[in-house]
C-alpha cells in the first residue's frame, strides 16, 4: 500500500514537532535575580545596576550555551527592595522562593546585611555588587560574594589620604546614619587616627535630610580645614553646596556613590575641587571600559553610573562558575566561585576566604572645570 502526499506530509510535521518539543523541553531556565532600589531616592542606582546584569544576561544567551548537556536560557527577576531592609528581607525570600540561582545585590549595606542571611540559609550565592559595609562578608556566610572594595579598604584610603597626603590640620566627619553612610565614616575615622591626623569633630544626618546648616555651622566653629562626608550624591551635592554658601573654605572629601554626574549637577559651582574616593579603577583605564560604556549607552540611551560595570561582572563570574562546576546548581557552582580567577570590565576578580577581592581598588578624584578628573588609584589598605 502505497501513503498519499498528505499523509506523509502531516506524518513529517508532526514529527518535527515533536522532536521541537522535545528541544523546548530540554532548555534550562536559569533565573538570575536582581535585587536593589527601583523605586524611590536611589532608583537610578538600582536601575543602573538593573542594567549591567541584563546586558551581560543578553550576551550569554547570544552565545546559546550548553550547561550539564542542556541548552540553557538566563532570566532576569529583579525585585525592588525600595532600599529599606525589611522590604529587602521580603525581596530576598520572594527571589528565594521563586528558584533563583544566583543573586545579584543588594545596593544598600543595610538592606544587604539582613538579606544575606536569606539567601545563605537557602544556599543561593549573592553577589553585591554596590553594598561596602565590611560586615557583609564578615558573618561567616559561605555564599556572600563582592566584587567591590569594601569601606575599610576606600574609605580608608581617604583617612590615609587626609592626614598623609592633605595634610589636614582639623578633621571634620558627618555621616547620614546608614549602615553605609555611618560604615564609611567609622573607617574614614580609624584611618585618619592610625595616621595620627586630628579629627575635631563629628557630626550626623539622617538619608532624608536636605538641610545641614546646623551641623555646618557647628563645624565652621571648629575651624575644620577638611570635611568628610559619609553618604549619596545627591545629598553630598547639597552638603557642599551649603558649605560654600556659608563661606566655609575647607575641602570637600567624600567616599564611594558620590562621583558621578549628578554631583556636579546638583551641586553646580559649588562642585568645583570637591574630592572623592570612588570603587575600582578608571574605566577608561581598563581595557574592556570604553568598550563596555559605549555598549552601555547603546542599549540603554543612557550613560551609566558607577556600579553597573561591577553588576555586570558580577552576573558574568556567576555564568562563569557555572560553566566550571558544568552545573546550574548553587549547591555545585558555589565551590567554583570560590575559586573565581576571572578578568571583568572592572579588573582582575579573585575571592579571599570571606568572598571580598584580593585584591580592590580605590581611586580619587577631583571636580576640575566641571568634570570628575581621576587624581591617583591604590589598592585597598
Amino acid at each position: 500500500m502505497v501513503a498519499r502526499p498528505g499523509t506523509l506530509f502531516r506524518a513529517a510535521f508532526v514529527g518535527v514537532m515533536l522532536l521541537s518539543g522535545a528541544a523546548v523541553q530540554a532548555q534550562q531556565v536559569v533565573k538570575v535575580g536582581v535585587a536593589a532600589p527601583m523605586t524611590g531616592g536611589n532608583a537610578a542606582y538600582g536601575k543602573d545596576i538593573d542594567n549591567g546584569v541584563r546586558l551581560a544576561v543578553d550576551e550569554a544567551n547570544a552565545q546559546q550555551m550548553t550547561i550539564g548537556g542542556k541548552p540553557v536560557k538566563f532570566v532576569v527577576v529583579s525585585q525592588d527592595d525600595q532600599a529599606d531592609p525589611r522590604i529587602g528581607v521580603q525581596a530576598a525570600q520572594y527571589l528565594v522562593d521563586g528558584g533563583v540561582s544566583v543573586v545579584v545585590g543588594h545596593f544598600n549595606s543595610g538592606t544587604t546585611l539582613p538579606a544575606s542571611q536569606i539567601y545563605a540559609k537557602a544556599g543561593i550565592p549573592m553577589i553585591t555588587p554596590a553594598a561596602t559595609n565590611p560586615q557583609i562578608t564578615r558573618n561567616g556566610l559561605p555564599t556572600v560574594y563582592r566584587v567591590i572594595a569594601t569601606d575599610a579598604q576606600n574609605a580608608g584610603n581617604a583617612g590615609v589620604y587626609a592626614a598623609q597626603v592633605a595634610r589636614a590640620k582639623r578633621i571634620a566627619i558627618i555621616d547620614d546614619r546608614t549602615a553605609f553612610g555611618q560604615g564609611e565614616a567609622d573607617e574614614f575615622e580609624k584611618a585618619v587616627k592610625a595616621s595620627n591626623g586630628n579629627i575635631v569633630g563629628r557630626e550626623y544626618t539622617n538619608d532624608k535630610a536636605v538641610d545641614f546648616s546646623a551641623q555646618l555651622t557647628k563645624i565652621k566653629g571648629m575651624n575644620a580645614d577638611l570635611v568628610f562626608f559619609g553618604g549619596l550624591d545627591a545629598q553630598g551635592a547639597m552638603f557642599v553646596k551649603r558649605m560654600r554658601q556659608l563661606g566655609m573654605k575647607a575641602q570637600f572629601l567624600a567616599g564611594g556613590g558620590v562621583m558621578d554626574a549628578n554631583f556636579i549637577k546638583l551641586a553646580g559651582d559649588a562642585a568645583e575641587g570637591a574630592m572623592v574616593w570612588e570603587y575600582g579603577q578608571p574605566l577608561s583605564t581598563l581595557p574592556q571600559g570604553k568598550t563596555f560604556e559605549t555598549k552601555f549607552k547603546a542599549k540603554y540611551g543612557t550613560d551609566m553610573l558607577a556600579y553597573s560595570p561591577f553588576a555586570y561582572d558580577a552576573a558574568w563570574v556567576a555564568i562563569k562558575a557555572m560553566q566550571t562546576a558544568n552545573s546550574v546548581k548553587p549547591a555545585d557552582f558555589n565551590a567554583a566561585l570560590k575559586a573565581t580567577e576571572s578578568s571583568g570590565i572592572t579588573g582582575q576578580i579573585a575571592f579571599n576566604k570571606d568572598g571580598d577581592l584580593k585584591n580592590p581598588t580605590s581611586t580619587l578624584y577631583e571636580v576640575k572645570n566641571g568634570a570628575w578628573v581621576p587624581v591617583t588609584t591604590k589598592a585597598g589598605i
